[in-house]
């Protein structure tokens, strides 16, 4: 659409003219005001085919106005920007009916593109009113305002009134589960139940009745009737994370519920209808795990709807001090003196690589504000809790000369690093047992064009043997043959 007419609210006069400009140039009609009255003079009378407001206006806040907007033209599209670069204010903007939300600086050529898109799309009519939200301070949910986070910020706000089903990948610490409880807190399903699980902290056999439930005597100690995990979050948002680490058969049970909708029990025959929105996370890569036969490639897809991929802490060093601000006011609320550190301290904070992430960072500086008398700390302090915090030993990077062995140890202390706070309760030895037999197994296959007498002869196993192990870790013997 060209020729429109585009109304302009900021009481930054830079801001206005570049808008202007670039606006102008590409044939549109543009009105700019520093204040929200004479926006709202020019919508009232009906003028104007599309509105970018900022925020903070001398007059008014740009939410408030938007609430007034969609009241009396509810199709009049509404572009917010805004230098309050959090997740609230964009869920805020998004619940009273923005089009879209852009962080301040922003970037021109996004802006025009998302003014084109506005231009272009349809016209939503009375239905598309805005729904009002609560005002009020909130606490933030998430804290940073760097490029990374703010793009995050604008997708989680787009699936709020959403049931997409979303994955979450990144790093242990980054704070996956965070994420998934804002989708819950700020979506429709805030009424109901946020039910999390650590698909890694449940031993394999108990892990499908965890998630299900089961009926009396399904199993030796099914005393009576249990429910599951789904069952709890009825209504709610159920939290799978560390979803790379489910058993292939219960990966085929939770296909079920994706594909069907419903579930039944284990022992239970009357299926049961699944009213939850599935958020999974991972720290995994899972397409690797897809083409090592460990993960359902159809399972994938359908977790996959909306993909998320969390930056780790050294990607986003610019949110460090925003952080430690965060985390020393939390520690006042658990009754501790408010402590900040001092210039040096933060810059020291801001190099260090943090393979903990988030979580090593608040670990941090709850030891500082526990342990040290000094208001502001500096950056001797610093540096000797980081180097208290290092691990003892750290994983030797490969090596061509490491061996199987040394591949396996360096692999199981990388393992245990990531899992240092979510290790299974029991059945560790039979977990890393299984996830070295069933790429063996299943390369030795391939190694051997899928012939199973040669596979067996190749491991020393009894061909019978090789057979029942096929079953049992559910190889696809055909997957590896060229």
């Amino acid at each position: 659409m060209t020729g429109a007419t585009i109304l302009i609210a900021d009481d930054d006069r830079a801001i206005r003219t570049v808008l202007s400009q670039a606006l102008g140039r590409l044939g549109h009609e543009v009105r700019t005001a520093s204040n929200a009255a004479t926006l709202w003079q020019w919508v009232e009378s009906g003028t104007g085919d599309l509105v970018i407001t900022d925020v903070v206006m001398p007059d008014e806040n740009g939410l408030d106005l938007i609430l007034r907007i969609k009241r009396l033209r509810p199709d009049l599209r509404v572009i917010v920007m805004s230098a309050q670069n959090t997740l609230l204010t964009a869920v805020k903007a998004t619940e009273r009916g923005a089009f879209d939300y852009l962080p301040k600086p922003f970037d021109l050529n996004e802006l025009v593109r998302v003014v084109q898109r506005a231009l272009a799309a349809p016209k939503p009519g009375a239905n598309g009113a805005a729904v009002e939200a609560a005002d009020g301070e909130e606490p933030l949910p998430l804290i940073g305002r760097s490029p990374a986070m703010q793009e995050i910020y604008r997708v989680l706000a787009r699936l709020m009134g959403t049931d997409l089903t979303v994955m979450i990948n990144g790093e242990s610490g980054t704070g996956k589960e965070l994420v998934a409880r804002a989708l819950h807190d700020y979506g429709k399903r805030r009424g109901g139940p946020f039910v999390a699980v650590n698909v890694a902290a449940i031993p394999r056999e108990l892990i499908e009745s965890d998630l299900f439930g089961h009926e009396k005597g399904a199993f030796t100690g099914a005393l009576a009737r249990s429910i599951g995990r789904f069952e709890q979050a009825q209504g709610g948002t159920l939290f799978l994370d560390e979803i790379g680490d489910m058993p292939l058969d219960a990966q085929t049970r939770l296909l079920r519920v994706l594909q069907e909708g419903e579930y039944t029990t284990v022992g239970g025959r009357t299926p049961i209808r699944a009213d939850v929105r599935i958020v999974a996370a991972t720290h995994r890569d899972l397409r690797h795990l897809i083409r090592q036969g460990m993960f359902r490639e159809d399972l994938f897809y359908r977790l996959n709807v909306v993909p998320i991929r969390l930056p780790p802490l050294r990607e986003r060093t610019e949110d460090i001090p925003a952080l430690v601000r965060h985390f020393f006011k939390q520690a006042v609320d658990q009754g501790l003196p408010l402590k900040s550190v001092d210039s040096a301290a933060m810059e020291r904070l801001k190099a260090h690589r943090w393979p903990g992430n988030v979580r090593e960072l608040e670990n941090l500086v709850r030891r500082l504000a526990a342990l040290y008398a000094q208001e502001v700390i500096g950056v001797d302090v610093v540096e000797l809790e980081l180097a208290e915090a290092a691990p003892i030993v750290a994983a030797a990077p490969a090596s061509e000369n490491e061996g199987l062995s040394g591949a396996v140890e360096r692999n199981l202390r990388e393992y245990f690093a990531a899992h240092k706070e979510g290790l299974p309760a029991t059945g560790l030895y039979d977990r890393v047992v299984r996830e070295v037999e069933r790429p063996l197994i299943a390369l030795t296959l391939s190694a051997t064009r899928g012939n199973q007498i040669k596979a067996a002869q190749l491991l020393g196993l009894n061909r019978n043997t090789l057979r029942k192990k096929i079953r049992e870790l559910d190889i696809n013997v055909l997957r590896g043959i060229k």
